[in-house]
């Protein structure tokens, strides 16, 4: 029985370890190069520096991605009722063309960078990334105060984007 409730203890354990919520980012991903719209490099370190002091609600998109696209009418609801949070669109689209082309035909408010390696590249392993689009939200401090939500409407991010109002 003992060893029972120790597997148990130890299972529930790694459940709930695995489960926590990732507050700041990796080194490696702080330390990622992104192009910005204007095509010149920038580190993400850097990015978040730009809106320090702002509550920020990071979209990781593709302009080549169904799910992303469908869900861009969320996104514009959330910035019509949150308009002083800033919009900080990461792509992982595969060059600046297609990029900049995707954000135009789109129309895409916010602001704009390009990740220099995809979705399983430095900034993507870093974040966890297995799906797009990907919202996470940052508070005033720098800290992650939402790691993962797949939907612009998902409870947890309005509930989050109420909370550090």
């Amino acid at each position: 029985m003992k060893k029972i409730l120790s597997l148990l203890i130890v299972a529930l354990s790694t459940f709930s370890c695995s489960q926590a919520q990732q507050t700041e980012f990796k080194e490696e991903a702080l330390t990622n190069t992104m192009k910005t719209a204007e095509n010149t490099d920038i580190t993400f370190q850097e990015i978040l520096k730009k809106y320090e002091g702002k509550t920020i609600v990071i979209d990781v998109w593709a302009s080549w991605c169904p799910d992303c696209i469908k869900g861009m009418p969320k996104v514009k609801e959330l910035q019509e009722k949150y308009s002083d949070v800033t919009y900080l669109f990461i792509s992982m689209d595969k060059n600046y063309e297609a990029w900049t082309k995707g954000i135009e035909k789109y129309d895409v408010q916010g602001e704009h960078y390009l990740t220099s390696d995809g979705m399983k590249g430095v900034f993507g392993k870093s974040i966890k990334l297995d799906w797009i689009p990907r919202y996470m939200v940052v508070d005033k401090t720098g800290k992650i105060a939402l790691f993962k939500v797949i939907e612009a409407d998902d409870d947890r991010l309005i509930k989050t984007l109420e909370k550090l109002k």
